[in-house]
Formats: C-alpha cells, sequence, structure tokens
C-alpha cells in the first residue's frame, strides 16, 4: 500500500493546507493581465519586461489583501474567483460541446441579426455574470432582495420564463437566413452580426 504522502487524495489535501489556490489566483490574475498587456501594446511594442512587471504588481494587489484579511467575504477577489471557477468550467465543457453540435447543424442560423456562435457568446457571457454574482453573493444580498421586494419572486419568475419560451418560438419560426437592410434595428443587427460572425464581412 502506498505511503499517505505518495497518495493523491493526500497530496490534493495538503495543498489545500498550504493555501495553494492563492497562488493559483495570482498566477491566473498574471497570466491574464501578461497576455492582455502583450496582445494590446498599451505600455508600447517589445516591453515584455514592463509588461511582467506590471502584470506581477495587479496579480499581488489581489492577493496580498487576502492573505492579510483586509477584504470581506463578500469583496475578496481570491474567495470569488475559487468559488467560481468550478461552475466556469462546467460552463465552458459545455460551450464547447454545443460549439461542436452548432458546428455540425447550425453554422449558417441567424437569428435576430446574431450567427448561432454569436447566441452562444451572449448567453455564456451572462451565465458567467451570474456564477460570479452567485459566488460574490449579490443575489442573496441587498441587490437581490431589492429585486425581489421591488418586483416579486413569482414575477421575476415569470419573465424569465416568458423570455426563454419568447427566444425558443422567434427561433424556431425565423428564417435561416435575416435580411439586413430593413431598417435601423436591422442594420444594427447586421453590424453586431459581423462582430459576431453573422454577417460576410463585404458588400
Amino acid at each position: 500500500m502506498a505511503a499517505p504522502a505518495y497518495q493523491l487524495d493526500y497530496f490534493i489535501l495538503l495543498l489545500d493546507r498550504w493555501r495553494v489556490e492563492v497562488l493559483l489566483v495570482f498566477l491566473l490574475i498574471f497570466v491574464i493581465i501578461y497576455a492582455i498587456l502583450q496582445k494590446s501594446e498599451i505600455l508600447g511594442a517589445a516591453k515584455k519586461n514592463l509588461n511582467i512587471v506590471v502584470s506581477i504588481v495587479v496579480g499581488l494587489l489581489v492577493v496580498i489583501p487576502h492573505i492579510t484579511g483586509r477584504f470581506p467575504a463578500y469583496a475578496d477577489p481570491v474567495l470569488i474567483i475559487s468559488n467560481a471557477l468550478p461552475s466556469i468550467s462546467v460552463v465552458l465543457v459545455a460551450i464547447i460541446f454545443l460549439l461542436i453540435l452548432i458546428g455540425v447543424f447550425a453554422q449558417d442560423k441567424v437569428f435576430l441579426g446574431l450567427s448561432m456562435p454569436g447566441w452562444v457568446a451572449f448567453f455564456s457571457f451572462i451565465v458567467i455574470i451570474l456564477i460570479f454574482g452567485g459566488a460574490a453573493g449579490w443575489w442573496s444580498g441587498y441587490f437581490g432582495n431589492t429585486l425581489t421586494r421591488f418586483f416579486g419572486s413569482e414575477s421575476i419568475a415569470v419573465v424569465i420564463m416568458l423570455l426563454v419560451f419568447g427566444i425558443i418560438i422567434a427561433w424556431i419560426t425565423s428564417d435561416s437566413k435575416e435580411k439586413e437592410d430593413r431598417s435601423t434595428m436591422g442594420r444594427l443587427g447586421a453590424d453586431f452580426s459581423k462582430l459576431f460572425g453573422g454577417g460576410k464581412g463585404g458588400h
């Protein structure tokens, strides 16, 4: 039988005691900031060392207040990211499989000026906001209680249900290609479709 130190579950628990999630969040923020700076060249072209320094500083500004306990739980970026990332991973896996199905069956389907991959990106953005909001406690806190008191929980549920059914019915009854020269809103939809891949990019 393997010693406890060589068992995977023991090793994972050991990493948890070492609070490796702080290091992982730091690395995640560092990589994202560094990639953005390198791609956008905000600080200038060929400024790799400067981009590295800025990325390290931003990462430390996030994790050090978490370690010292200066952030409350609902505003701690490390806790929010750690709680949200597992759900985000599930959403990303679902998006990948959905995009595979769309690529096979509905790549050219356009609805309200957006291609199907564009709609996937739109709803994915909303789902990610909901997940991060849930991890931060927004929906169970003052903001969520205010919505419930103002609209009522039943009204919110009915509105969501009507929106879902309306989108499904409109998608089923829409043509495979929409005309782009009908109105101002049509042209606006065409512009968004070009951003999300629904347009052909030329005239």
